[in-house]
């Protein structure tokens, strides 16, 4: 079938081409209903719309930085009034005024308001404790300037649904028969017999649309709850003098908002104070140079993010009045890309559409010829009764209905409603899924590549051993701050303060009960905490000196450093990081004295055997080093990486997570490879792996640094083998997963938390950010973010990703087989009697059963932990399997040669005689292939093993649909016989019918017994 779905092979699971998003689109030419069809499906025009939207924004910021420069020198004469109703609300200054300041990069107006501390003052808030968290005024603020919402599309009514149900094609040709039918048939029998069909048809078109139309409309509500999750994020503010979290949807003008690196800017604002401040634009203007923001050029605009730095903003617009806001309203009506897996289906559902297609007009053409051949042997040709009028149109509604029950619709719908359901459950198990792609993709993923801290262990760090003056030292946390200073001169402890309370991207603050809250990584917050144990002042310690440069901490470089103005006009620079590193810039250290001495080679292979004795008791070991700078210092300067003095090396203990080994030991068995890549020191990274159960004895660990001097050759030998990899830098991380998805077609999910991050993300098949650690740059680059940065959940997301995989496997074999025994039994009928067995209301009801109840019942099936005992599928596997072709086959033929001998020798069999014994027949035969259909749903919950009953109570959803499948059935042959053409059955023939069902499961064993190769 694969040369068949060529034009459906080229969509992938991310980062797929418009074109190809295109072409499959216009192979899939033959749709029932194309509302329904495509509704999970990506607008293309609507990106467009979002393209030229950020063209248009390019050019605004362009221009707009243009005119301010130029209109610097013309500030006299610009006079601004304020509003009455804004003055009494207690603001200076109104929302569009503002709004015209930032979105137009007017240095001008914002000179004439008084630059940044004149809008702080006009907004009434403070720099330092931002706004009054009192209700009376928040809600003033929110009336004046307005909510930091986004203007979303309505959700869809139920009613709205049942319309686009009604937009089925062949559905509308069927309502058109039955008006015909009803009208004919009234006119010459009367009411109410002669409608008994036109109403027959009614009915079932109606029961169709509003099964069909409550699972899409529920499908919808899992889909709005997720985007409602997506869409969750926090950022940290100043509200009546405390820092704390709140989401941003809750920001309102005047907020003090603190940014870091990673970070989203969550609406327009300026820039009140930082360091090294990078913003990338690109997703506003598509501009992927990033912009230099400081007191200069202080605009801020929403949705950009911090590349590089950290700084205090001031929010002056909110919501709908930023381009943000409106790029949204576009931005929300693109919609996810479709998966591949939807691709393919569709792709399946249009050839088996075709051939449908063909057997219809076949079956119409055999039945309308023997009803010519008839008129013309009794030589009536030209004389037509009502009754052949609409024997006719009752050919026609077959005909119709067999293009119905042919085109399975349902197939690309199927895998839409299990990611939906995967999804909700995931994000019971803490993955939010964030591209539909990821849940389907991680089923087949081969490869997982795992960041150390955080994810694997618990990222609850503290300080348990330090180096100083030459002292190796053990802290726990009932010792006392004397028993460790007792012999560390009182020079070297207030040098270690003045680096970890200076040299930091934490803080820390006092909250409203009055607690000590310690703020920032895990990282930052041990050595804050280790600074607070050593008896020191935060703030006292700020305040001492003078912050002139922040180098923030960098994934490339592996350290971060200050330079600090002293009392007396003389500067020093602090650095820590990445102890090697760290220790190899340094020249002289601190002795049992305190003072400072040359680095001779006896010290330095004293400091190097306790980093690696550190690292080998799997503790993060980082450098604390110093150096005072000669001469005058400008912020813009660098300092050179070379001559500091060691102040010493801390040892952080980050313990494994409870489970993780048992995870790895899964993830083994299920063939999939768990690397992890760290940017920690070799040995702490080797000890952790171990702990943990990635390392094996035959596994290799390798330094980022080595691992890119190799060349192509070598790495071909070496990345089988690799399972860890320590001081990488991100590029390591991107070329590793470039390396195992083009040259060894590994399907790679690789784990994530830093800005640097995102390339690799962006690379990967599939991109898992962490939730807690992980910045919003990573979380957008992501397609799936681990809610609590545990290793165990990304198992979790692998299970139900294979689970996903196996239930539309499931889903399709099921409905394929209703498909050939339908299309093979009508037209055969058609053929060799002149009349089908089935009609077109009971054909409908089998639709029914195969395409919405039974997408309900197997593509909602819970995973099992015998999906981990599995083999991945891997890039290159078939969807459809030898395993799948063999069940559809031997249960088609099974049930095409019972129905074929109930048509033959039905009567003999059950001693039929009479004018009914046709219509019983019939019912019976209509019976037969239901209940055939509902054993065969039982059949397929596992295409392999001949056990389907485990389990089966745990999955309510299926045991619903089967029981309702029964029980309206029994309706319909026993009490709706003149509506669907049936006659109530004896207690004999519903024995009969329900063996002949349930004979379908020994010979389902019998066949899966038949050994076929996996592809």
């Amino acid at each position: 079938m694969g040369s068949y779905l060529k034009d459906f092979s080229d969509v992938k699971p991310k980062n797929s081409s418009e074109e190809a998003l295109q072409r499959w689109r216009k192979a899939c030419w033959l749709v029932k209903n194309r509302k329904r069809r495509f509704r999970f499906t990506a607008n293309l025009s609507k990106r467009f719309e979002v393209r030229e939207i950020q063209k248009s924004n390019q050019e605004k910021l362009r221009v707009a930085v243009l005119v301010s420069q130029a209109a610097l020198s013309f500030i006299q004469g610009i006079s601004y009034s304020v509003p009455e109703d804004v003055k009494g609300a207690g603001f200076e200054i109104d929302a569009d005024e503002l709004g015209s300041i930032v979105e137009g990069h007017n240095v001008r107006k914002l000179k004439v308001h008084g630059g940044v501390e004149g809008l702080v003052e006009k907004l009434s808030t403070s720099v330092n404790n931002g706004i009054n968290k009192s209700e009376d005024a928040l809600s003033r603020r929110r009336e004046v300037y307005g909510v930091n919402k986004f203007v979303e599309s309505p959700a869809k009514g139920f009613w709205v649904f049942v319309w686009e149900a009604l937009q089925d094609t062949t559905l509308m040709i069927l309502a058109v028969c039955a008006v015909v039918s009803l009208i004919v048939g009234i006119a010459t029998e009367g009411w109410p017999k002669g409608a008994h069909d036109g109403l027959g048809i009614v009915a079932s078109i109606l029961l169709v649309v509003f099964v069909t139309a409550t699972s899409d409309y529920k499908q919808s509500l899992q889909f709005k709850d997720l985007d409602k999750e997506k869409k969750k994020i926090t950022v940290q503010v100043t509200r009546n003098g405390y820092r704390q979290k709140i989401s941003i949807f809750d920001l309102l003008a005047g907020d003090i908002v603190h940014l870091a690196i990673g970070d989203q800017v969550p609406a327009d604002g300026l820039f009140v104070s930082g360091y090294s401040l990078l913003i990338n634009e690109s997703s506003l203007t598509g501009e992927s140079e990033p912009v230099n923001v400081s007191a200069e050029y202080p605009f801020l605009l929403s949705g950009t993010k911090v590349q590089d730095g950290s700084c205090k903003m001031l929010i002056t617009t909110v919501g709908m009045r930023t381009q943000w806001g409106k790029l949204m309203a576009t931005l929300s009506e693109g919609g996810d890309d479709e998966t591949p897996l939807q691709v393919k289906l569709n792709g399946v559902a249009t050839i088996i559409g075709k051939i449908g297609l063909f057997f219809a007009v076949i079956t119409f053409a055999v039945l309308v010829q023997g009803l010519f051949s008839k008129k013309m042997i009794q030589g009536t040709l030209w004389s037509w009764s009502v009754d052949e009028a609409l024997e006719m149109l009752e050919y026609f509604a077959i005909a119709v209905t067999i293009v119905v029950v042919a085109v399975p619709e349902g197939l690309p719908l199927a895998v839409t409603l299990s990611l939906a359901f995967a999804m909700k459950k995931m994000m019971n198990d803490k993955a939010l899924v964030r591209h539909l792609a990821a849940c389907e993709t991680m089923g087949s993923a081969t490869t997982i590549c795992s960041d150390k801290t955080g994810t694997l262990t618990t990222n609850h760090m503290t300080v348990v051993k330090a180096c100083f003056c030459g002292k190796i030292k053990e802290i726990s946390s009932s010792m006392e701050k004397s028993t460790f200073c007792s012999d560390i001169p009182d020079s070297v402890i207030t040098m270690i303060q003045k680096s970890i309370f200076n040299n930091t991207g934490g803080d820390i603050v006092l909250t409203e009960n009055g607690k000590i809250e310690v703020l920032g990584t895990p990282t930052e917050a041990a050595l804050l905490e280790f600074g607070v144990f050593l008896g020191g002042d935060f703030k006292a310690e700020r305040q001492a000196s003078k912050l002139v440069k922040v180098e923030p901490f960098n994934s490339e470089k592996k350290r971060m450093g200050i330079v600090l103005e002293l009392p007396g006009e003389c500067f020093q620079a602090h650095c820590k990081g990445a102890s090697e590193i760290i220790l190899s810039a340094c020249e002289k250290t601190l002795n049992s004295e305190g003072e400072v001495v040359p680095l001779d080679e006896k010290t330095y292979n004293f400091l190097n055997d306790t980093i690696e004795q550190f690292a080998n008791e799997a503790l993060r070991t980082l450098c604390l080093a110093y150096k005072d700078i000669e001469g005058d210092y400008k912020a813009d300067s660098s300092v050179s990486f070379e001559g500091y003095t060691l102040i010493g090396i801390v040892g952080i203990k980050d313990p494994v997570r409870p489970g993780v080994k048992e995870s790895v030991a899964i993830c083994r068995s299920a063939g999939i490879m768990v690397r992890m890549v760290t940017g920690d020191n070799i040995n702490t990274a080797k000890a952790i792996a171990r702990e943990c159960g990635i390392l094996t004895d035959d596994g290799l660990a390798i330094e980022g640094p080595e691992f890119r001097t190799k060349s192509h050759e070598e790495l071909q030998k070496i990345i089988p083998k690799l399972q860890v990899m320590a001081r990488s830098s991100p590029m390591d991380k991107h070329t590793l997963v470039r390396h195992l998805r083009s040259t060894f077609q590994e399907v790679v999910a690789v784990t994530g938390d830093g800005t640097n991050d995102a390339p690799a993300l962006h690379e990967a098949d599939i991109g898992l950010a962490m939730g807690i650690a992980g910045t919003e740059v990573a979380k957008e680059s992501a397609d799936v973010i681990i809610l609590d940065d545990n290793f165990s959940t990304i198992v979790t997301v692998a299970k139900w990703g294979r689970s996903v995989y196996v239930n539309i496997q499931k889903f399709v074999q099921f409905q394929l087989t209703v498909n050939v025994v339908a299309l093979i039994v009508n037209f055969s009928s058609a053929c060799l009697t002149g009349q089908t067995p089935l009609t077109a209301v009971q054909l409908l009801w089998v639709n029914m059963i195969m395409d919405t109840l039974g997408a309900l019942a197997l593509a909602t099936e819970p995973p099992t932990n015998d999906l981990m005992k599995r083999t991945p599928v891997g890039r290159k596997g078939n969807f459809i399997s030898n395993v799948m072709w063999r069940n559809i086959f031997g249960q088609s033929i099974y049930q095409f040669v019972v129905i074929w001998y109930l048509q033959t020798a039905g009567k003999a069999v059950f001693r039929l005689h009479g004018d009914d014994s046709d219509l019983i027949l019939n019912t019976i035969i209509f019976n037969s292939f239901v209940f055939c259909q509902a054993f065969n749903e039982i059949n397929s919950r596992d295409m392999e093993k001949i056990n389907v009953f485990k389990g089966i109570l745990d999955n309510y959803v299926f045991v619903g649909v089967l029981s309702c499948t029964v029980f309206f059935q029994a309706i319909i042959v026993e009490f709706l016989g003149t509506f669907a053409n049936t006659h109530p059955l004896t207690w004999q023939q519903w024995l009969a019918s329900i063996l002949i069902g349930l004979l379908g499961m020994p010979i389902a064993a019998a066949i899966k017994m038949i050994p076929v190769g996996s592809r």
